[in-house]
């Protein structure tokens, strides 16, 4: 320290602290020599403790308010060795500020995902994180735990402890809490609330008070996360018909809107030739509505129409059992995969043979 600041030291016996930043925790007071005049005005704001240090020994720590150091405002320094001289000597001590107000807004995050076992989809790993703030409660504690003797101590170098402490909780709590992964969104405030009850204690080994813990977001794998939309799509569309319509329907706009060719004559092409087949099913199901469906074999297979139902296939050996009993004749109706409709079985030439076969009706039996 140069002479100026020397002679300034000589002259201020205010001591106080104002705080331009917004992440400075501890601050010690520079003075030359660490000599503080005796009777000087110490000035603690609301939101601070002062503490003082004498050869590394803790001498007194003070609230808010105003003080002149004298032996009667700090009883403890009557203790010390340093007092033998009437009290009236400057102070050999060292004043560290501490900041007592809220630091919020702090970060933190899992590195590495987190595994877990979910009810619905088995094996799962998650990423997770949040904010959370902290205050200093214990100065004492706080110096001799964590400060030690730094003249300026941020949020930045206590930071990476405490998020490693709330990882590291949070993967032991959200293990073992059995949450779906799919309720966990709506359960955000209270797995904060949980986890800060939980941590708090640990915050307060190092003087600190542990605030509140937010929970912004538990995400999955990119892999996991297109899957799970995939699925989400799936059950959003519904009637898959009306869907294939619908989409239809906006590629045709979309294709009739760009005029440049190539790619939309494509598209336009595959769209009618979907189009075109699904008429055609449409057309067929509706045209062999109460048809029998043709099947294998040729032209040797007839359905039959017995009270206006379709029976069968019968095959011409069948066919002519009928006949024999008089069950078919040149008056029912008919019909084979070759015919185009149904016609009497006398009128096919493929059953003439059939109905030839069949024995001539008995005789009437005479009266008595």
């Amino acid at each position: 320290m140069g002479l100026f600041s020397k002679l300034f030291g000589e002259f201020v016996d205010v001591i106080e602290w104002t705080d331009d930043s917004s992440n400075t925790m501890v601050y010690r007071f520079e003075r030359y020599g660490n000599e503080i005049k005796y009777g000087a005005k110490l000035i603690v704001r609301e939101t601070q403790f002062a503490v003082f240090v004498n050869e590394g020994e803790v001498a007194d720590v003070l609230g808010p308010g105003t003080y002149e150091l004298e032996t009667k405002n700090l009883p403890v320094l009557t203790t010390l060795q340093n007092w033998h001289h009437g009290f009236e000597s400057p102070f050999k001590a060292e004043v560290y500020f501490c900041n007592a107000r809220r630091f919020v807004d702090l970060k933190w995050g899992t590195k590495q995902p987190l595994m877990l076992r979910d009810s619905e989809f088995g094996g799962l790993r998650i990423r997770a994180f949040g904010t959370y703030g902290v205050r200093i409660i214990d100065a004492l504690k706080f110096i001799r735990e964590i400060v030690g003797t730094e003249g300026v101590f941020t949020t930045d170098e206590i930071s990476a402890q405490l998020r490693n402490l709330i990882t590291s909780r949070f993967a032991t709590i959200i293990g073992s809490a059995n949450i779906p992964v799919l309720d966990m969104a709506a359960n955000y405030d209270q797995l904060g609330d949980f986890l800060t009850r939980r941590i708090a204690p640990e915050f307060g080994e190092y003087g600190l008070q542990l605030t509140r813990i937010l929970v912004e977001n538990i995400s999955l794998p990119p892999a996991v996360s297109e899957a799970l939309d995939k699925r989400t799509s799936m059950g959003m569309t519904g009637n898959l018909d009306r869907f294939l319509q619908y989409q239809t329907g906006v590629s045709m706009e979309a294709g009739a809107n760009n005029t440049g060719g190539g790619a939309s004559d494509g598209i336009g092409m595959g769209i009618g030739l979907a189009m075109a087949n699904r008429m055609n099913e449409s057309i067929g199901g509706t045209s062999n509505t109460g048809m029998p469906p043709p099947l294998p074999g040729g032209s040797d297979v007839f359905h039959v129409a017995v009270n206006g139902a379709s029976q069968g296939p019968y095959t011409t050996d069948l066919l002519k059992q009928q006949a024999a009993n008089g069950t078919l004749n040149a008056e029912t109706l008919v019909w084979a995969p070759s015919m185009t409709e149904w016609a009497p079985a006398g009128t096919v030439d493929a059953l003439k043979s059939v109905l030839s076969s069949a024995p001539a009706s008995p005789p009437p039996i005479p009266a008595s």
